[in-house]
């Protein structure tokens, strides 16, 4: 069986094919967040750590720190997101004791976070472009670390699951080739916003199985891409991650402070048998003072009555 492991100093995650599905918190990521990217620019962190901890308390299994924030004063991501990443990632790890997952496009941003990262934290990403191929794994194999792989080369993003799944397949055979093995490969496969692609859905849960049974690997993605655009996403995100499991998926980045999601990953761990006895469902769903709830009860019923 599969299994991918990821590493803090003190804890371990296992991303399998039966094993609970694994959340990444996404929100330590200054794409799309004016305040928090004025706040890096100006090594203010008190958000990051307040959403690492939050994230961490609402159930995530690891954490992806990126800081591609664009700098007025220095727009170079090559020479200010190393130093930032390098910050972030120890401060992070001193707050919490979950694996990290190091994000960026910028190959030495990911050295730097690699080099201060205690225990085998994720790599965010390789992609199927011949030059990124050729830069990211060798990093990959020099750190022994998994590495998520995204599905587009250097022809862009296919609609076409065939191209992708293909190009996931080439990233397989590369990584393999400079001794990297499938199950140290987690694959995104690119999910389109349903929106814009009435049959987006249907396309990843296809791609997704075939990823696992083809290519033996593990898959991720960015959860909130298949809602994009759409009114109450959160309902369709909730229903979106249940399938995406069942089809296979095994793990997700995205925003583990939002109850409703997370409720539905734990019930689809209950109803997959991914959840022993269903402790993780129970210990989270129990109410938080049973005599209190067992009192309301009561006073109900009086009221009924009367």
């Amino acid at each position: 069986m599969v299994r991918t492991v990821i590493e803090s100093r003190s804890k371990t995650v296992i991303i399998g094919f039966d094993e609970p599905f694994c959340v990444i918190g996404e929100r330590i990521n200054p794409t799309g967040r004016k305040k928090l990217a004025a706040e890096l620019e100006n090594e203010d962190f008190s958000t990051v750590e307040r959403d690492a901890l939050a994230q961490v308390a609402c159930g995530a299994n690891m954490l992806d720190i990126n800081a591609g924030v664009v700098y007025n004063s220095n727009p170079n991501p090559n020479e200010t997101e190393p130093p930032l990443i390098k910050k972030l990632t120890t401060l992070v790890q001193e707050l919490v004791d979950v694996p990290l997952c190091i994000d960026s496009s910028v190959p030495a941003a990911l050295e730097a976070g690699l080099e201060v990262t205690l225990g085998r934290p994720l790599l965010n990403s390789v992609t199927g472009e011949e030059e990124r191929l050729e830069i990211i794994l060798p990093l990959v194999k020099k750190y022994n670390v998994p590495v998520v792989a995204i599905s587009n080369d250097d022809s862009g993003i296919s609609e076409d699951p065939n191209v992708r799944f293909e190009v996931a397949k080439k990233i397989v055979e590369r990584a393999a080739d400079f001794g990297i093995p499938a199950n140290d490969i987690i694959v995104d496969p690119l999910v389109m916003p349903i929106g814009a692609m009435a049959t987006a859905g249907k396309q990843v849960f296809k791609l997704v199985s075939r990823l696992r049974s083809e290519l033996g690997v593990n898959t991720t993605c960015g959860a909130s891409n298949i809602s994009f655009g759409l009114p109450n996403r959160h309902s369709i995100n909730s229903a979106f991650l249940p399938m995406a499991m069942t089809a296979g998926m095994t793990s997700a980045i995205m925003n583990p402070t939002r109850i409703e999601e997370m409720n539905a990953i734990r019930a689809a761990n209950l109803l997959l048998n991914n959840d022993a006895h269903g402790t993780d469902w129970i210990k989270n769903n129990r109410p938080r003072n049973v005599g209190d709830e067992e009192t309301q009860n009561g006073r109900r019923r009086l009221r009924r009555k009367k």
